[in-house]
């Protein structure tokens, strides 16, 4: 996987600055995998998206995934950080020992009917529904293999539902634990890869644009001219500019 330079990161947030989180994710992938169409990328399941995503940050902006959280608690603030190539091995590892775990793309069956891995179309049909058991139904009409049929979906079929693919499919969502040092509150939270990977490319593209304004300011050159300079070169510039 290429990593993605400064020009790619700003023609990037540019392009996705207003897009949905969802497609965010689709515009990465899709700027870092060229050679696969994006229809595919979209019926990836949510596992494949989410390591590719994790090797993408990984290449691209260091293995080392920095954040905060607030304990729900307290309110307190947590400093986190964590390797995401080590994030990566430890969910392969847990997808290798879980009995569920589907590689072969075998359907999940509950009550006899069977259900494949969710993708992000299936997660975008899904958060278009604000209650939580409708969005679920929605998710798996949407999964659901084959049968045609109207169902009255129980609430403990679309627990089970849940649960059986979140086993087929670990990396779907990514579940970290916090411990909160000031009051003891202990919970877990969703790492948003997206959102790590999105941090990066906003802060580099805006970096990028001050650095275009600099060497503008100074020598009159067009953003064109200064974005065709190599980075080394630019660095170089922008070292007699600062000096």
């Amino acid at each position: 996987m290429q990593a993605f330079s400064s020009a790619d990161c700003l023609g990037l947030w540019e392009r996705g600055l207003r897009l949905h989180p969802l497609d965010r994710g689709l515009l990465l992938l899709a700027a870092a995998l060229p050679e696969t169409p994006l229809e595919s990328l979209a019926e990836w399941p949510l596992g494949r998206r989410n390591r590719s995503l994790t090797e993408l940050q990984c290449v691209s902006f260091g293995r080392n995934l920095e954040g905060q959280v607030s304990c729900p608690q307290c309110a307190e603030k947590l400093e986190f950080q964590m390797d995401g190539r080590a994030l990566l091995k430890d969910h392969a590892a847990t997808s290798a020992e879980s009995p569920e775990a589907s590689g072969d793309g075998a359907p999940i069956v509950v009550n006899g009917q069977s259900f494949r891995l969710p993708s992000t179309r299936d997660l975008a049909l899904a958060v278009l529904e604000t209650d939580p058991r409708l969005a679920a139904i929605r998710l798996a009409e949407s999964c659901r293999v084959g049968a045609a049929e109207v169902i009255e979906w129980s609430d403990r079929d679309l627990e089970e539902i849940g649960k059986r693919m979140a086993a087929a499919d670990p990396t779907a969502e990514i579940r970290l634990g916090f411990d909160c040092a000031h009051c003891s509150h202990q919970w877990e939270d969703s790492l948003d890869i997206v959102a790590f990977l999105w941090l990066g490319i906003e802060s580099r593209a805006k970096r990028l644009l001050m650095e275009v304004h600099t060497l503008a300011a100074a020598y009159g050159w067009s953003e064109k001219e200064i974005l065709s300079l190599s980075e080394p070169r630019r660095r170089l510039y922008l070292d007699m500019v600062r000096a």
